[in-house]
């Protein structure tokens, strides 16, 4: 007999790859060199190196159109049984997915169905959340819908920003890219589990007013919004009659004036201090609304000096 039911018998896997140069060299690293490598970054960090050690065999393309018919011919003349996505830009048509008859996977940087969309980052700190995580799942019509293949969780420091977050989820995003090339490699169906779209929150791209600081928010919620937009493109704020992009802020621990309002600033250890609905929150790192430096100490020294001379 060609299968035994206790036996797993080792099949070749040919990958059809879509999105950044990291994922396609990590699958590459891990034994898997994909058929054919459709970059939607093609100057993104990697694409030399990638193009120098994939197989000469695998077709590169850097932003092809996916909705082209004869892409999408030229892409089944390499008979991928396996589609896998690491950051691909944008939806993968059907007639694309349906190229591989062994399934289509992604991975998507929180633990689905919490924070579906572009930004999970954002969110996923913004809101408070003390764990995330990336999700393997299966490619679907919409957008992070499809049933879960495996989950890992990882830890939303305190630190992190939106950055470094999305640093630390990378590692563990490709590790769960590898082990399912491994286990389709090893014969398994890897159909997952539907999720539940009653715990489903979305993550879409922030606007300017998810971005902008309310001061009479309490200063936890703010540090925590500042977190989510650095370091680009900051928590927007005023302070003093100055827009701002705070990039770097903490809790004031310090005591605060008793007369001072929600929005007002005091300076305390070189630091400007505003007051918030409750606490109050130092700025460490900003920004004046152009990006550029700004000495915000002077400028609020400057600012109290006026109405001191005004009174």
């Amino acid at each position: 007999m060609l299968v035994h039911h206790r036996r797993r018998y080792t099949t070749p896997v040919r990958i059809l790859y879509l999105g950044l140069p990291l994922g396609a060299l990590h699958l590459i690293g891990s034994g898997f060199a994909p058929v054919a490598i459709l970059l939607g970054h093609p100057d993104a960090p990697g694409a030399r190196r990638l193009r120098r050690v994939a197989p000469r065999e695998t077709l590169i393309l850097g932003r092809p159109r996916l909705e082209d018919e004869s892409l999408v011919r030229v892409l089944a003349s390499t008979k991928p049984d396996v589609l896998m996505s690491f950051f691909w830009p944008r939806r993968i048509p059907e007639s694309v997915l349906g190229l591989a008859e062994r399934g289509a996977f992604g991975t998507h940087p929180s633990l689905l169905p919490r924070w579906r969309g572009p930004d999970p980052y954002f969110w996923a700190i913004s809101e408070g959340d003390t764990v995330t995580g990336v999700t393997l799942h299966r490619l679907a019509r919409d957008y992070d819908t499809g049933a879960i293949i495996t989950q890992r969780e990882v830890p939303l420091r305190h630190e992190l920003n939106a950055w470094t977050l999305a640093r630390a989820l990378d590692r563990p995003a490709l590790a769960l890219l590898a082990d399912a090339a491994r286990r389709l490699r090893d014969g398994e169906r890897l159909e997952g589990e539907p999720q539940d779209d009653a715990l489903s929150t979305h993550a879409p791209e922030p606007s300017d007013a998810d971005y902008s600081v309310d001061w009479d928010d309490d200063a936890e919620s703010i540090v925590r919004l500042v977190r989510a937009s650095a370091p680009v493109p900051g928590a927007l704020a005023d302070v003093e009659d100055a827009t701002i992009e705070i990039v770097r802020a903490s809790v004031h621990r310090g005591t605060v004036p008793g007369a001072l309002e929600p929005a007002e600033a005091f300076i305390d250890d070189g630091f400007v201090v505003v007051r918030t609905g409750r606490g109050a929150v130092r700025l460490e790192s900003v920004r004046d609304a152009e990006g550029e430096p700004i000495d915000l100490v002077e400028h609020v020294k400057r600012a109290q000096r006026d109405r001191d001379h005004a009174s």
